[in-house]
């Protein structure tokens, strides 16, 4: 946080305790097109790929397909690590490549395509992790596999996993190997709508060797994958949120390698990249008993990692994969350890969501640089502790109230339209210092051949109760006469599986009745019965009350 940070806080509390004189007036012109509608938010990823495939993983990998209007991506970590395929805290392995006695390579693609076909038969696509280095090719193979639990120092956690191979040919081999063989498996036409990126956060402990050793690791896994399938869509390099100088700095290095660099591979000057990929992250802090969020950390990390791709005129038109973009930085650090997470569970991770995510499409369209997508890093953990307070999605098979934001926000299709809302926080104050003062009551709409969209977020960075909105919602632009109007929220009361489970006493073995009342609570649901209402002239004017963290979406359709 900044500097002004504390003195800002001060405020926090007034503003929070100040109900509304007036209400706050939001104008939707969907007569108005305000620009393309980029399903920025069909995008996830998590460090533990066996899990894809388990109960819990393959239900939810459902939900989250079914929300969106789009084909979903899905990145994981560690496709290519040596191991049993037993899924752990911040590990999983597929035992893709091991070695015989005599150093020949043998390749398994059982588990990698098992969790590949698991994305397929869900009509996602891949977003192939490359990556991390097989025990057989590590420079440094003992010790491989770590046992890592909440609490325990973070950095024990890159072992041999991390470091570069010994046999830059034989890793060259083993990626051409593995496009070829998908495919194969899968088709061209399949595979040419995948996404391959190469390896993870490679400016910080997940990559055990130096800025140059990564540039040729990139280079040679580029080739491979171009070599085996010239179509294919290859970038990087998923490196840490640039909102730092020594992140900004090595992201900067490598983008002047693949445009400027001599290729440690051909020897050429640059490297084939088809999409740039980042991370963008926020910073949580436990204040005087309560969280307040840092969304300006993760807003300064997109602001600054866009600047520097619109600086190179070979690149500015590229796609872009935030490959994280989240409140803080560890899925698995459970708020039963560390406070600072303990937003998770309920209504602030879904507010929050339900702001930063049409703040992504804001911040592209400021630097016009061109955004695919923005990966939110959050799964589920398969037989944990129900809402343990890890960044995931759903618990237990029991949805969280986040993943109703994500249906809400899949439900929004076509164009976007012009909205007019002076009381939503502007990008210049949120870069400064986040939501510290007064709430974010922020409206984003989009319409398509029959329907207007519109969501409506009330959002603080912190998690200490406030007064509600009080929302006079005025659409224009509407076909005359009937319209029917559905209103979806997600709050305390609605949509919400973590208040349903505290309210029957927080069990950890749910009875068979207590599970299917806290799935039901888990989906998003209507704050009243769909009803008809007149548009008068293309008008039409809705009045509602949205609580502090709470999020509505209004669906007319005609």
């Amino acid at each position: 946080m900044t500097q002004r940070t504390p003195f800002l806080l001060m405020f926090a509390c007034l503003a929070l305790s100040q109900a509304h004189a007036q209400s706050i007036v939001i104008q939707v012109d969907a007569g108005k097109p305000a620009g393309p509608l980029k399903p920025v938010w069909s995008f996830l990823g998590y460090d533990e790929p066996n899990y894809t495939y388990m109960k819990d993983g393959r239900k939810l990998l459902s939900e989250f397909a079914a929300a969106s209007s789009v084909p979903v991506y899905v990145r994981a970590h560690s496709l290519l690590v040596t191991g049993d395929g037993v899924a752990a805290l911040k590990w999983g392995s597929t035992n893709a490549y091991t070695e015989d006695a005599n150093g020949k390579p043998v390749y398994d693609w059982t588990i990698v395509d098992r969790i590949i076909d698991t994305y397929l038969e869900r009509k996602m696509k891949p977003l192939v992790q490359i990556g991390f280095m097989p025990q057989a090719l590590s420079t440094r193979p003992e010790p491989y596999k770590h046992n890592w639990k909440p609490g325990d120092n973070y950095n024990d956690i890159y072992l041999g996993w991390a470091y570069p191979p010994k046999d830059y040919a034989k890793w060259a081999e083993l990626v051409y190997q593995w496009v070829r063989h998908s495919v194969q498996k899968y088709g061209k036409s399949e595979v040419d709508t995948w996404l391959w990126e190469v390896w993870n956060e490679p400016d910080i402990s997940y990559w055990k060797g130096t800025p140059e050793e990564y540039h040729k690791l990139y280079d040679y896994s580029a080739d491979a994958v171009k070599r085996a399938l010239p179509s294919a869509r290859i970038g990087g390099a998923d490196s840490t949120g640039p909102g730092n100088d020594r992140a900004s700095k090595w992201m900067r290095d490598f983008l002047t390698h693949v445009v400027h660099g001599k290729n440690y591979f051909t020897g050429k000057v640059g490297s084939p990249i088809d999409f740039l990929s980042f991370h963008a992250k926020g910073r949580p802090r436990f204040v005087e008993g309560g969280v307040v969020m840092g969304i300006e950390n993760q807003l300064r990390d997109l602001d600054k990692g866009f600047e520097i791709i619109a600086s190179f005129p070979e690149l500015k038109g590229k796609p872009i994969v935030i490959g994280e973009s989240d409140p803080e930085g560890c899925a698995a650090c459970s708020s039963r350890v560390y406070a600072n997470n303990s937003y998770r569970n309920g209504v602030m991770y879904s507010s929050y969501t339900a702001t930063v995510m049409p703040r992504h499409l804001e911040l592209a369209a400021k630097h016009g640089v061109n955004l695919l997508g923005a990966v939110t890093w959050a799964f589920e953990f398969e037989d944990q502790p129900y809402f343990d307070g890890f960044r995931d999605l759903a618990t237990n098979g029991i949805d969280k109230p986040v993943l109703n934001v994500f249906r809400m926000l899949g439900m929004m299709t076509g164009q976007r339209v012009a909205v007019t809302n002076p009381a939503a926080a502007s990008l210049a104050s949120m870069l400064a210092s986040g939501v510290k003062t007064t709430p974010d009551v922020h409206a984003f709409a989009s319409r398509d051949t029959n329907s207007v969209t519109i969501l409506v977020s009330n959002y603080h960075d912190s998690e200490k109760p406030g007064p509600a909105a009080q929302i006079d919602l005025n659409i224009t632009g509407l076909p005359a006469g009937r319209i029917q109007m559905q209103h979806y929220r997600v709050d305390d009361e609605f949509s919400n599986s973590f208040e349903a489970w505290k309210k029957m006493g927080s069990p950890q073995q749910p009875t068979p009745e207590q599970y299917t009342k806290l799935e039901r609570s888990g989906q998003l649901h209507l704050l009243e019965s769909p009803k008809w209402i007149q548009a008068k002239a293309g008008k039409a004017q809705l009045e509602f009350g949205l609580p502090l963290h709470g999020v509505s979406l209004i669906r007319l359709t005609w």
